[in-house]
């Protein structure tokens, strides 16, 4: 099958992806869309399942071209029979066919890209997940358009106060940007649990506070509150995430993207850490006079 999404006139109501006896997949919309932009068009149709599938194959498309339907189900979250649904609520007949769609995309997409020249083709398990990550890194910094860096950093040394929300395995790069955060003497208080004392920081949420939000696929509800009620607030805020088109992401003045690709049994965090390293460093950098002597301060404790 031509995995290529070919154009048809749509009807009134738009009529999903099928596949044709000549092996080609209908399009939607009357222009040739990637799978990507077909299943964008689609996704508020989606189940809350699906939605997590649909999000996961959006921003991991490399990952979905080449993973079974089990193993695309354990990194959405969801089971396989919910991949199988969804891909037939596209239009195609089962994964398999979805699949090779995202496989002329994937090709598509890095046509006459080489191999780095870091990593043997023979890659051990090792070599395989650092070079997942150093693809990971550079494409979050492909994605990171200079504005939107600008706009963070710029709202991050302007905050007079600063909520960073982030639980789980969100937790440690939470606490993380705080340290480095509070290394340059800006105030920045954690929520990574529903206790009482983080429940009482959201409360405390004005105008002046910028929250920060951080995200892996699906976010925890604690953090879309947190989201929510800084924009009821008229808070400013920022989202940090590797789904583009996350509740999160949504709710967020700017939006920060990284990859979190990997080859092993959990999501890569490497390209979130670089993030927030370079935030920190960018804040720094905007008046390095001022800060080099806490720094130096802090390091003699």
């Amino acid at each position: 099958m031509n995995a290529t999404l070919m154009t048809k006139r749509a009807p009134a109501k738009e009529a999903p992806a099928k596949t044709n006896g000549n092996g080609t997949n209908g399009i939607i919309g009357g222009s040739p869309h990637t799978l990507s932009t077909y299943i964008q068009s689609r996704f508020d149709e989606c189940s809350r399942s699906q939605k997590d599938v649909a999000q996961y194959i959006i921003d991991h498309l490399d990952e979905a071209a080449f993973q079974t339907a089990e193993e695309l189900a354990r990194r959405a979250n969801t089971s396989s029979s919910t991949v199988v649904r969804f891909s037939q609520a596209l239009g195609f007949e089962g994964f398999p066919e979805l699949q090779r769609a995202a496989r002329e995309e994937y090709r598509r997409a890095h046509a006459g890209v080489g191999e780095s020249p870091l990593f043997s083709v023979e890659r051990s398990a090792f070599e395989t997940a650092i070079a997942a990550d150093h693809v990971n890194v550079e494409e979050t910094a492909r994605k990171a358009t200079p504005a939107n860096v600008e706009r963070a950093i710029a709202a991050i040394s302007a905050a007079s106060r600063i909520v960073i929300a982030g639980t789980d395995q969100m937790a440690f790069f939470a606490s993380y940007l705080r340290h480095l955060l509070m290394l340059l003497d800006l105030r920045a208080e954690l929520v990574a649990s529903p206790s009482q004392e983080a429940l009482g920081r959201l409360a405390r949420i004005d105008s002046e506070t910028l929250v920060i939000a951080l995200s892996a696929g699906r976010p925890h509800a604690l953090v879309v509150r947190a989201m929510k009620l800084a924009h009821h607030r008229q808070a400013a805020t920022i989202a940090i995430t590797d789904a583009t088109m996350s509740d999160v992401a949504k709710l967020a003045q700017i939006k920060l993207y990284y990859s979190s690709n990997s080859p092993t049994y959990v999501r890569s965090h490497t390209a979130l850490l670089s993030m927030i390293q370079a935030l920190a460093y960018g804040v720094y950098s905007r008046d390095e006079e001022q800060y080099v002597d806490r720094i130096k301060a802090f390091r003699l404790k």
